[in-house]
């Protein structure tokens, strides 16, 4: 570039229409519309989100650019799949232009999986997914009841499905059946499948409406995309949190999908689903009549084995006639002999009786009393004349045992009288040697004239003060 060029600028062309800035944006808007009215664009899902007023936000990318897209809100339930990041879709929509932003967008009315390669890929992420959760563990397996009341039948009203699985109860055990008819493909199929089996687990029981004791999720055959509804994390979450237990019999026996991981039971087809929700019947009546006759069987061996059991026992006990009469014998001679014992027992005390009467005729009462005054007065009076001699006695006794003390006492007194004292305790032990004497006891010295009490200061050569 030349200084001439910087100072000079080129003159404009004064021919250019002129526009405003909303006048172009509108024009590259109608021009944009108007030339890609419709567009088929195949790319891979980046920055997905859904915004809180329900509209979503993506970037369709390939290896050489991105597109920005977005689904209306109400656009996003009718779609067939969930958009989700990494996922390599092909979408059906408008091409179109956000003059805010001086963007081009995609506003996009269909979405579907790219290939069926990037749609195994999906499911087996979800699937991987939904396992880490714990929807698929075996622990959450519920029993199925043995004989269902009620069965609550997931499917399409117009198919065949619906068709096969009431003919096939019929002709085993028939039972009720409630249907809830959905659509088994195509949009909105998942969100149905989804209520319906929360229906049927909202209905309480004992109500107008029979609450159903099993569910069959039920579909025919059809491509892996016919099925995907029964692949939508919506319908594994409802069949997993199911409190009614759930069989999914979903397309064909080699046809799988994610809700066979998370239903109770998963059977091959339709068919097979009716089979394992009811017995047969003829099979029922059949074996509750086996079970009758072998009941009636075993109850008659019974009774025979405890007639014969008894009879063998009755023939070890004794015969009650026997027993009765022994037993009657033995009484006739207890109440013999008691009547002979109580004679002879009345007869001793007669005698006895008789011999205390005639003891009693031999002396009267007023001469045992004589007598007996006549002895008291004989033992009265030799206690009087024994009483003087007694009394002198006692006395002789005391008169020489008091001289024996005085003399003792004189035995003692006379040492004190010339001059010996008697040492004691203060207990009034009397004490014969000096070691005998503890340091600082108290002691009581005995004079002739009387006591004196000291202290002593020391052992044996101590003196005392």
């Amino acid at each position: 570039m030349t200084e001439t060029s910087l100072t000079h600028p080129a003159p404009a062309r004064a021919n250019l229409p002129e526009y405003t800035v909303g006048e172009l944006s509108a024009a590259l808007k109608r021009s944009i519309e108007q030339n890609f009215f419709y567009v088929r664009v195949r790319g891979e899902i980046s920055g997905f989100k859904r915004h809180a007023s329900g509209h979503c936000y993506l970037t369709l990318k390939d290896a050489e650019a991105n597109l920005d897209a977005v689904i209306w809100r109400g656009t996003a339930p009718r779609l067939a799949l969930s958009p989700e990041d990494g996922m390599e879709v092909v979408c059906v929509g408008r091409l179109t232009t956000y003059p805010s932003r001086s963007r081009y967008q995609l506003v996009i009315e269909s979405l579907e999986l790219a290939g069926i390669g990037a749609l195994l890929k999906l499911l087996e992420d979800r699937r991987k997914r939904l396992a880490a959760e714990g929807l698929f563990d075996a622990a959450r397996k519920k029993k199925l009841p043995f004989l269902p009341e009620t069965i609550g039948i997931v499917t399409s009203p117009s198919g065949a499905v619906i068709r096969d699985i009431l003919h096939r109860l019929k002709d085993r055990f028939p039972r009720r059946v409630l249907l809830w008819p959905v659509a088994v493909q195509g949009e909105g199929a998942a969100e149905q499948v989804a209520a319906a089996i929360a229906g049927f687990n909202a209905i309480p029981p004992g109500g107008a409406v029979p609450r159903p004791d099993l569910i069959i999720v039920a579909r025919g055959g059809g491509s892996l995309e016919d099925l995907m509804a029964f692949n939508e994390e919506i319908v594994v979450r409802a069949a997993a949190q199911s409190a009614i237990p759930l069989i999914s019999a979903v397309g064909h026996e080699t046809d799988t999908t994610l809700i066979d991981h998370a239903s109770d039971r998963r059977a091959p087809t339709p068919t097979a689903a009716a089979e394992m929700a009811v017995p047969v019947r003829l099979d029922l009546i059949a074996q509750s009549d086996g079970l009758s006759g072998r009941l009636a069987s075993s109850m008659a061996r019974r009774l025979v084995q405890d007639r014969m059991r008894l009879e063998g026992l009755a023939r070890g006990l004794p015969d009650p006639a026997g027993l009765i009469g022994a037993a009657q014998q033995r009484l006739d001679d207890r109440s013999e002999r008691l009547a002979l014992g109580l004679s002879q027992w009345l007869a001793v005390r007669a005698q006895r009786l008789t011999a205390l009467t005639d003891r009693l005729r031999g002396r009267s009462p007023k001469t045992e009393i004589a007598r007996l005054a006549k002895r008291l007065e004989e033992l009265s009076h030799r206690a009087r004349a024994a009483m003087p001699r007694q009394i002198a006695h006692q006395q002789h006794r005391l008169d020489n045992l008091g001289g024996r003390l005085e003399t003792v006492y004189r035995a003692l007194r006379d040492p004190l009288q010339r001059g010996y004292a008697i040492v004691r305790t203060a207990r009034g032990k009397v004490l014969v040697a000096a070691g005998a004497v503890t340091p600082d006891a108290g002691l009581t010295v005995e004079f002739d004239d009387g006591s004196v009490k000291v202290r002593a200061e020391g052992g044996k050569q101590g003196r005392l003060f």
